[in-house]
């Protein structure tokens, strides 16, 4: 089949999966507030320059928001920006940096900012915070340097020393903190998110990584921006999983636009046409939102012209799925579909005799219709024991391990390419193992200290979530010589705490399950500034969670989420959740008399 009549079949297979569903409603958690203010030159969109000093009028705690979004924007006029908002006096206490040293610490607020009057007539403000991350210049936010849980500064009437005659409304802030700051709504607000993909190591498929955007920059920018971005290369969380372009190319003046096509002129080290390309297809789904023709030339003449870049992210899909999810269930120790409106059902993918006394699984396809499986099965003594296969489904030849555990996590795949050997991960006893198809596992080191519980996969096979002594991380996998290891880690911040399970619910963004004074389930970023409520009130300690995750390859209208609390399985349905019933599971045999029904458990998807 063709990948444009595929693209077809997918479509009506979406469109029946829509039916009856809406695009979740979810809810950023934040403290009390509107925002910032926005100034009177920017659309109602939020595009363009942050309020000014003077737009919060006499309105103390709208001028404390909108000093906290003052830093958004072009970073060349940062310091700028929010030194409008600082007392003349104090203003060298904000020591300026130029270029790329321009940073800004993005917090969260974790409570209302608190204002108080002094027998002296200052305000003195107190600003209790989050450490996110530290945005930089080319649009990477990194994790926080700093730990600050709160900041304090005061505030004074507008007018200057000497000049109280010429009151012209509004605050100054005195003893300003001597970083940038930006709250997380800020930068929300005023930033548009983009994805900008790199290859991996043997540029094989395409991993997704996040850059900010000031929405400021014209659109006529955006493409110059991109290739700065891919030339600039990776986070630095990502580097052992990617490749960057080659050192020393660069963007030779800015990307045009001549009679409706994009024209890109490079300095390529190699001028190597097939480097070129590769870029064009990094930067077909780095632009996934500009149609037409763009042409890639380097400073020796060598050119790719890029007919329509729509067709191009269709002619190069970036993640190798052909099939629409099937949901699954294990009920009495068996695995069996389950069944949903206007959802695809397909059959088990292991043979009968290997589908028993199982305790959780992970299914996936490979873009050679065959099927990875590994399964959590019991083993005696109360222990666990991995068992693993791949082949045509029904997989024929399943293997045990030759360990056991105490406690075997969920298991997930790294999805393979090409006749490559199948690698997944593992938590079992608290420390994370790579297996293979025959049930080998071999423990891979994790770059921070405690008991690892949890452990996602993102659609690339090369991003990693791990939950590490109750708190998020991310890390790159690599399986260069076919070993598996990770990168350095990076926590995500959150307000969740004790968190239990995790998997990825969009290219950028998780599920994870943990508490807020109640179980919970919610959606955050993969650099925390995103944390919206899926699921505010569980009852009971999330388990285990499996997500379909969302990608441009194949558009869901809604997140498609499963999860088990307290033995009971749920379906995720915007705003809440709903029970599994027993009914939903297909061939399910009757108990036999005096017996009791079973119940559907640890929910997965096949894809």
């Amino acid at each position: 089949m063709g990948r444009r009549a595929l693209a077809g079949l997918l479509c009506v297979v979406l469109l029946a999966l829509a039916t009856g569903c809406g695009i979740p409603d979810r809810t950023d958690v934040q403290v009390d507030g509107s925002g910032p203010a926005v100034s009177a030159g920017a659309s109602s969109s939020g595009r363009g320059e942050p309020p000014t000093r003077t737009s919060s009028g006499a309105d103390r705690e709208t001028f404390v928001r909108n000093f906290l979004a003052a830093a958004a924007g072009e970073p060349e006029r940062a310091y700028a920006r929010v030194k409008q908002f600082i007392a003349r006096e104090d203003r060298n206490r904000l020591a300026e940096k130029q270029g790329s040293e321009v940073a800004i610490n993005v917090v969260r607020l974790t409570e209302k900012p608190v204002i108080t009057e002094n027998v002296n007539g200052l305000l003195t403000v107190r600003v209790p915070v989050q450490q996110v991350g530290l945005l930089r210049a080319n649009g990477v936010l990194g994790p926080p340097v700093v730990t600050d849980t709160e900041y304090q500064f005061s505030l004074r009437g507008s007018a200057e020393p000497g000049q109280e005659s010429t009151q012209d409304g509004g605050y100054y802030v005195t003893d300003p903190p001597s970083v940038l700051l930006l709250d997380t709504l800020s930068l929300r607000l005023y930033y548009q998110i983009r994805t900008v993909y790199f290859w991996n190591s043997d540029a094989t498929r395409l991993v997704a990584d996040q850059r900010y955007l000031p929405l400021a920059v014209p659109n006529e920018r955006l493409v110059s921006e991109a290739v700065k971005w891919l030339i600039a290369g990776p986070s630095d969380w990502l580097r052992q999983g990617v490749s960057g372009l080659p050192d020393r190319t660069a963007l030779i003046n800015n990307a045009v636009k001549t009679d409706g096509r994009w024209e890109v002129n490079l300095d390529l080290p190699g001028d190597d046409r097939r480097k070129l390309e590769k870029l064009g297809i990094q930067l077909a789904w780095s632009l996934s939102d500009l149609d037409g023709p763009l042409q890639l030339t380097t400073r020796n003449q060598s050119r790719v012209t890029i007919d329509d870049l729509a067709a191009h992210r269709l002619a190069n899909p970036v993640y190798p799925l052909t099939e629409a999810p099937q949901r699954f269930t294990v009920y009495d120790g068996a695995i069996h579909p389950l069944v949903f409106e206007a959802e695809p059902i397909g059959p088990v993918p292991i043979r009968v005799e290997d589908n028993h006394t199982i305790v959780s699984a992970a299914l996936r396809r490979t873009v050679e219709d065959k099927t990875l499986a590994a399964l959590v099965t019991t083993a005696p003594g109360g222990r666990h024991r991995l068992v693993a296969g791949s082949g045509a489904a029904p997989v024929q030849v399943m293997t045990p391990g030759t360990q056991t555990f105490a406690a075997l996590g969920r298991p997930v795949w790294l999805r393979p390419l090409g006749g490559a050997q199948p690698y997944g991960l593992v938590v079992a006893d608290g420390r994370l193992y790579r297996f293979d198809d025959r049930a080998r596992m071999v423990q891979v080191p994790v770059g921070t200290t405690g008991q690892v519980s949890a452990v996602a996969a993102a659609l690339d096979g090369h991003r990693i979530a791990l939950i590490v002594g109750g708190r998020l991380y991310l890390s790159t996998a690599s399986l260069d010589g076919g070993v598996v290891s990770l990168g350095p880690v990076r926590q995500v911040a959150t307000t969740l705490t004790d968190l239990s399970a995790v998997d990825w619910a969009q290219e950028n963004t998780l599920a994870v399950a943990g508490s807020t004074n109640r179980s919970a389930v919610y959606e955050v970023g993969v650099d925390g500034v995103l944390q919206a409520g899926l699921v505010t009130d569980v009852g009971a300690r999330v388990t285990h969670l499996a997500v379909y995750p969302g990608n441009p390859t194949y558009v869901l209208p809604t997140l498609m989420m499963m999860y088990e609390a307290n033995g009971v399985a749920y379906r995720y349905r915007s705003p809440s959740a709903e029970t599994i019933r027993g009914e939903q599971v297909l061939d399910v045999p009757s108990p036999p008399a005096g017996g009791r029904a079973g119940s559907p458990t640890a929910p997965f998807f096949l894809f």
